[in-house]
């Protein structure tokens, strides 16, 4: 296995990328660059703590001070740039799936070097995918991704994991296959959410009406692609669906 640098600059990247994520979302809802900065931080380093507690081992972002620096430099970018950001919410998708590409593959691989079985290690690789922009999305009352049901999000993770334990298995492990097996999960993850490829939901219709599934669905960051043309257009069906769940009951007859 390559020694923890490489480790070390995957975890930056992918720190980087998720916490733009967190930036961009806080963008989207007008919350400010303080805001912005503390979805950036659970966005990038809430997976990798929560692992690293698992593992029983003092947290990178904690040992590791450079760590801390991606969600700055993230907060950063997009307070400069986000007025000449068009179509937010694909690019909040675009990095988050980067970030969990790259987090899928180093946190299985982190959780191999310090021992941990196959199965475990799988387990852990796909919290450090998922963990962060979970966090992130519960905070900012979105429907996590992990939740949305309008496409495949944990299931790339997964793949991307148990192909970086089978990489370090054969002893194939290295920085190509770390950055091949990296875009793999990434585009299985953008394929997934732009063809809207999706598990069975044997409950869907039984909690809820139809139509206040298609609400919740709508109101997501993570949900279908391709409905609206810009985010003007986001806001616009958000101030809609709004008034619709404003509006009184009309009486029974």
């Amino acid at each position: 296995m390559e020694s923890s640098t490489l480790l070390l600059w995957f975890d930056l990247v992918g720190v980087f990328f998720f916490a733009l994520s967190g930036n961009l979302l806080a963008a989207r809802k007008n919350i400010d660059i303080t805001g912005g900065l503390v979805l950036g931080l659970l966005a990038g380093l809430g997976g990798g703590i929560l692992r690293d507690v698992m593992l029983g081992v003092t947290p990178l972002a904690f040992a590791q001070p450079v760590l801390l620096v991606p969600p700055f430099v993230a907060a950063a970018v997009v307070y400069l740039l986000g007025a000449h950001l068009h179509r937010v919410r694909t690019l909040i998708i675009v990095f988050d799936a980067a970030g969990l590409g790259l987090f899928c593959t180093f946190g299985t691989a982190r959780a191999l070097d310090h021992g941990m079985p196959v199965a475990s290690a799988l387990l852990l690789g796909v919290i450090t995918a998922v963990g962060g922009g979970l966090m992130r999305d519960v905070v900012a009352n979105e429907i996590p991704a992990v939740f949305n049901g309008s496409d495949l999000y944990v299931i790339p993770a997964a793949t991307g994991a148990a192909l970086t334990a089978l990489a370090v298995s054969t002893g194939t492990w290295g920085p190509v296959a770390a950055a091949v097996l990296s875009a793999f999960a990434f585009a299985f993850r953008m394929v997934a959410w732009r063809l809207q490829w999706r598990v069975p939901a044997p409950m869907r219709g039984w909690s809820m009406r139809g139509i206040d599934t298609r609400l919740r669905r709508d109101r997501s960051v993570f949900g279908r692609p391709g409905r609206m043309k810009g985010d003007d257009d986001e806001s616009r069906r958000d101030r809609d669906v709004d008034d619709y769940r404003d509006r009184p009951p009309s009486p029974r007859r």
